[in-house]
């Protein structure tokens, strides 16, 4: 075995996903507790004083104890390096936790134990099934008053339709929850709680008729929990790896990760069965003077003339273990660190080995670029990157070269899969209240919508001094106008707009300039420059649909740049 193929053997490059409140950010934090990479945990909580956590960087996310942007943390466990990709859990952040779970190779989706599976849970999964990502699934909050065990896989199967099998069994529910059963193993590792549950908790391994365990429940806690783990040894099913790695099947886990109850079990199952970065399917160049292909959607790769499409594209898997160096941009975030106000692109590795100070192709572009500052991430903080290998996500930092959804490779151009545009659903039209500052507020709008962050658009043809902002949910431009303010040092005003639709409107340039819209509507165009019309209701869309037949206005849906 080459070093490359050690190297990419050790990586575990995984998402978490959940519903807002489910305890996403405080498992993450548990994760890190265990492998070391940090001393005491920081459970999050709205209340200012309390220590924030890990993951949590942006000012804002320490103020309202929530995840608003994704985050990646680097460590080492067990012989493995963990690439941990924390998302946020809220809906109006979906686009970042969906670029996000591109880069990942499974994802640990995290159950509430008293309320089962939740809509952003719903959605979430949808997008993992679809992508067929190997998938976990910690149900957590078993120290708090619980669902059955049993009725929570039941719901996983049938609201989820995806097999179930657990690997462990909870002692206990609510304040009664004591430990877990190791069906591995066949041994009941019972905990004892750690202060606030910052550090790891004392653990006692032990057997099931060990009668140190018939004192801590109660006679109907004991007598359910040992006909429960009966049932499920007798039914003799046994956990099928290949059926996981297909995405068929989710191994579960019970426990705790305010308490840290079965949080080490599940990191150590976790390290065994996870993948390592897998194939990917990429486009690529098939000629012999490496011209890049051109895009199967709006954006160009570069120019090849005289050539046709067909001759140009080739589609092919390249192993992670291949020595090219492939990877692409899945993240852009700014000011991460106030010391530096740079910009970061975030770039999973997909194959071979990078190196500082490499050359390689940006396929959108098709320049050469000289990747010198490089570093490794763990939330905010960031350290020099001398090498990485595929599965693990660096840091490169963007003077304005890199944007979300370039691949970037040695040698010939490729293509990964396309990232999607989500359709706005929230309009708004914001200014700088002082002018002096206007520079500054141009700044930081352009910047913010490099990151993904926000959409711009402008009224069509006009000198672009006020943008009109477009998001997916409606919490974005709380984010935009609070880091305008404290990252830009720019006061703003921000004014609703009643539009719910957008559509490019697709024609002749000069019919339209021309159109005829409702009343209600309005005519923009965004960034690059092309035409965008808002409505405030699907009536309006066909209404303007009749009145310009020589227009076509498509929905947002579908659209996507190629990496």
């Amino acid at each position: 075995m080459t070093d490359l193929a050690r190297e990419v053997r050790t990586r575990r490059t995984f998402a978490i996903i959940s519903h807002p409140d489910a305890g996403k950010t405080t498992l993450t934090e548990k994760l890190l507790l265990y492998g070391g990479a940090i001393q005491t945990a920081g459970q999050v909580s709205a209340r200012r004083a309390q220590r924030a956590a890990t993951s949590d960087w942006m000012e804002l996310e320490k103020q309202r104890g929530i995840s608003i942007t994704s985050t990646v943390l680097q460590f080492e466990y067990g012989g493995c390096t963990m690439n941990l990709l924390d998302t946020p859990g809220h809906q109006d952040f979906g686009e970042d936790t969906y670029r996000t779970l591109l880069a990942a190779d499974s994802a640990v989706m995290l159950i509430d134990a008293a309320k089962g599976v939740e809509p952003q849970t719903k959605k979430l999964f949808a997008i993992c099934r679809a992508r067929r990502i190997p998938l976990f699934t910690f149900i957590n909050k078993m120290d708090r008053p619980s669902r059955d065990p049993l009725e929570l896989l039941d719901e996983l199967e049938n609201v989820l339709g995806i097999g179930v099998f657990p690997m462990n069994w909870p002692l206990g529910n609510g304040p009664s929850f004591k430990g877990v059963f190791d069906r591995a193993t066949q041994r009941v590792h019972l905990f004892e709680r750690a202060a606030h549950g910052s550090k790891r908790a004392n653990v006692r391994v032990t057997g099931v008729d060990d009668p140190q365990i018939r004192k801590l429940l109660d006679d109907r806690s004991y007598g359910q929990f040992l006909e429960e783990i009966e049932l499920l040894e007798g039914a003799g099913a046994e956990f099928d790896a290949d059926a996981m790695l297909r995405g068929d099947v989710s191994p579960v886990f019970f426990g705790s990760a305010v308490t840290n109850f079965g949080v080490q079990l599940f990191l150590d199952d976790f390290i065994k069965l996870a993948p390592s970065p897998t194939p990917r399917r990429i486009i690529t160049d098939g000629a012999e003077n490496g011209a890049a292909p051109e895009c199967h959607g709006e954006r160009r790769i570069s120019d090849a003339p005289g050539r046709t499409t067909a001759e140009l594209v080739e589609a092919r898997v390249i192993d992670p273990t291949s020595d090219q160096f492939t990877g692409f941009v899945f993240k852009i975030q700014a000011n991460m660190d106030p010391r530096h106000r740079d910009r970061v692109a975030f770039v999973r590795i997909c194959s071979g080995r990078f190196e500082r100070d490499m050359t390689v192709r940006n396929g959108r572009t098709g320049k050469d670029v000289r990747l010198s500052r490089a570093m490794r991430l763990f939330a905010s903080e960031r350290e020099s990157l001398e090498a990485a290998y595929a599965g693990d996500v660096v840091g490169l930092a963007n003077p304005g070269v890199f944007a979300i959804g370039d691949s970037l490779s040695e040698g010939e151009s490729v293509a990964f899969e396309r990232f999607p545009a989500f359709a706005p659903e929230h309009f708004a039209q914001v200014r700088s209240i002082d002018t002096a500052s206007y520079k500054s507020f141009g700044k930081g709008v352009a910047q913010l919508r490099e990151e993904g962050a926000i959409q711009v658009m402008y009224p069509l043809g006009s000198m672009r001094t006020e943008p009109v902002l477009a998001a997916v949910g409606e919490l974005q431009f709380e984010v935009v106008k609070h880091r305008l303010q404290s990252e830009y040092n720019v006061k703003t005003l921000f004014t609703k707009l009643p539009f719910s639709v957008a559509r490019r409107v697709q024609g002749d340039p000069e019919t339209v300039r021309g159109a005829q819209l409702p009343s209600s509507a309005k005519l923009l165009e965004d960034w690059e420059g092309a035409p965008v019309a808002l409505f405030e209701s699907d009536w309006s869309v066909r209404l303007a649909e009749e009145w310009n037949p020589k227009l076509s206005f498509v929905e947002f849906a579908g659209e996507g740049a190629v990496v």
